[in-house]
């Protein structure tokens, strides 16, 4: 498949490392102006550098999905640079530093974080995005939920097991609000990636054996990359895809 998105402007959310970066930096190389966003400062500037060493172009800012005046701010921003935003990719999430623990444990707090974080912010940026697609009647929505969403979750987290099935469920409402306007809303379920500090940590924790047994389970016999992800969103992006909406696809080696 090759996909290109010169002329057309795409949003990216959670952008600052992993599956983010790579999602950022497969847009840019393609022609896209990328307007790219997190609460990491730092790495999100190193997104911006790599995306302009590739020759593509990149806009940074730091934004919490969890606030919807910085939300709406910056999708003002980014569509009176670009006069339209074609492509939103709701990549932001995570489990915000959590372990697992007995459901006894876990505070309101807790739960609540995460829900904001993987779901309330992507329903923000779809408000805000959502108007601007209507007027021309096209536009692409990709959200990134996990496998954790169709099944149960490695982490042993029960917010973020149910904030990606949640977030599954918007995919598949949102198809059908946004439809006739020709706006196209699908959602990516990665499997495990080793892709930012925290899958790192979890992939640790898991010791040699741990290992060995989670790789056997998957069809493919081997990890995937934040690049495996990054093409299935690509496609999802593109004028491939014209007649696919509502869909979950699984990228994860084949479980």
């Amino acid at each position: 498949m090759t996909a290109e998105f010169s002329g057309k402007a795409a949003i990216v959310t959670g952008a600052a490392h992993g599956f983010g970066r790579a999602i950022s930096l497969a847009f840019a190389v393609r022609g896209a102006s990328v307007w790219a966003c997190d609460v990491l400062d730092d790495e999100l500037l190193e997104t911006e550098r790599l995306c302009r060493a590739a020759g593509g172009a990149c806009v940074v800012r730091a934004v919490d999905v969890r606030d919807k005046s910085a939300v709406d701010a910056f999708v003002a921003s980014a569509s009176e640079a670009t006069g339209r935003v074609d492509v939103l990719v709701n990549n932001a999430g995570g489990v915000l530093g959590q372990v697992g623990r007995p459901l006894e444990e876990v505070t309101p707090e807790q739960w609540k974080s995460i829900f904001d974080v993987n779901v309330t912010g992507a329903f923000y940026f779809v408000q805000a995005v959502a108007p601007g697609m209507k007027a021309p009647r096209s536009g692409r929505i990709v959200n990134i939920s996990s496998g954790a969403g169709l099944g149960i979750s490695l982490t042993g987290i029960q917010a973020y097991a149910s904030a990606k099935a949640a977030q599954i469920g918007l995919t598949r409402q949102l198809a059908h609000e946004l439809g006739p306007w020709g706006i196209t809303v699908n959602n990516v379920a990665p499997g495990f990636v080793r892709s930012n500090a925290a899958t790192e940590r979890q992939w640790e924790s898991y010791g040699a054996e741990g290992q060995r047994a989670l790789v056997d389970r998957i069809a493919l016999k081997r990890l995937g990359t934040a690049e495996d992800i990054a093409n299935a969103v690509l496609f999802f992006a593109s004028d491939n895809a014209n007649w696919i909406t509502g869909q979950v696809l699984s990228v994860d080696g084949g479980k």
